[in-house]
């Protein structure tokens, strides 16, 4: 990989607008590594840093770039390691779909380079987020931009620190392999959470429809889908890696890449699974709204059918006619009620013994 930097008119042209460009300070974090030796420090002077010279142990260098709230920072690698400028507007995108792209290479001007977009899940409160994160490629560098630091890298970093770690005897595309591993992993302590999650709620639905219930599945399942949304698409991202063929990407990488497609595979076959059970619990929910209500119509009907022939006989007790049998009678009142009580008594144990109440 050439490290030289270029002259000035060969700079990529402005990224985003200035009235676009957020203030603020940009993390440059450089690892360098070889199999018996690792440093890692945070760039405080980026123009020194790109003067200096890699150490000559080095055998992979891996800049780490996070905010970018600086956009002349980025800028200033881009140029540095002739990052193509299509693939550094991407960088600056929130909503860019996880994909893969190949820049130069043999028989052409620009050196070779690859973009691996990705979105890192993080949890946000109680809600599940998604961000960007661009990986390029180089044959003995990787730049890696995030908008924001999730700490999805921070296990990446602590393995390259340690001695027996396999990345460090390896070269540049096989640390891509692991970042890209950590995004995937990042997902299964999401979806634990979930799970529990999931079988609270399933517990809570048998005991009593509460309408909060409801909006709580409902979020469930849209974080289901914020999850789905990043890890589906990095199928074809792998897929892609394993069948284009670039002059970056190591044969040793290409084997590992098989054992990220089936993390990926658990992941997404993870993900159905939940949002079949969200599925389930919605309409669960909806069963036991309807048992609910069906139960109450009941009550009332059964209290509604009771009064019937109570109200039948207030009502032929009500008409005013003059000649009534029972109405110079002076037992006549109580006996209304004694026959009231008895029919409404009755008809209570005829719906008890043939189990409507």
């Amino acid at each position: 990989m050439s490290h030289e930097p270029r002259d000035a008119g060969d700079r990529p042209p402005r990224l985003v607008d200035d009235q676009l460009r957020p203030a603020g300070r940009t993390l440059v974090r450089c690892v360098d590594y070889c199999p018996t030796r690792v440093e890692v420090h945070v760039v405080d002077d980026l123009s020194d840093f790109l003067r200096t010279p890699r150490p000559d142990w080095s055998t992979v260098r891996w800049i780490e770039v996070v905010g970018m709230k600086r956009v002349a920072d980025v800028e200033a690698l881009a140029a540095r390691y002739e990052l193509h400028p299509l693939a550094v507007e991407d960088v600056f995108s929130r909503e860019q779909r996880p994909k893969v792209d190949a820049y130069g290479g043999e028989g052409s001007d620009l050196a070779a380079r690859m973009l691996v977009t990705a979105r890192e899940l993080h949890a946000s409160g109680n809600r599940i987020k998604t961000s960007p994160v661009s990986i390029f490629l180089g044959h003995t560098t990787v730049l890696t931009f995030q908008h924001a630091d999730t700490g999805v890298w921070r296990p990446t970093r602590m393995r390259l620190e340690q001695g027996a770690s396999r990345a460090r005897g390896a070269d540049a595309s096989f640390l891509l392999y692991t970042l890209l591993d950590a995004v995937v992993d990042a997902a299964f302590p999401l979806l634990e959470h979930l799970e529990g999650r999931l079988d609270r709620l399933e517990a809570d639905v048998l005991d009593e429809a509460d309408r909060t219930l409801l909006v709580e599945i409902q979020d469930v399942k849209r974080d289901l889908v914020t999850v789905r949304s990043a890890i589906w698409p990095l199928r074809e991202v792998v897929a892609n890696l394993q069948r284009d063929q670039h002059e970056c990407m190591s044969p040793t990488t290409q084997v590992y890449l098989h054992d990220l497609r089936d993390h990926i595979v658990q992941v997404v076959e993870l993900i159905e699974g939940y949002r079949e059970r969200a599925r389930d619990l919605t309409e669960s929910y909806r069963t036991s709204l309807s048992a609910r209500s069906n139960d109450t119509m009941k009550v009332l009907t059964i209290i509604g059918t009771i009064f019937i022939p109570l109200t039948f006989l207030a009502g032929v007790y009500g008409m005013n006619f003059h000649v009534f049998p029972e109405l110079s009678w002076s037992w006549g009142y109580p006996m209304f009620w004694v026959v009231c009580v008895v029919v409404a008594a009755g008809m209570v144990v005829w719906f008890r013994r043939r189990g409507w109440w």
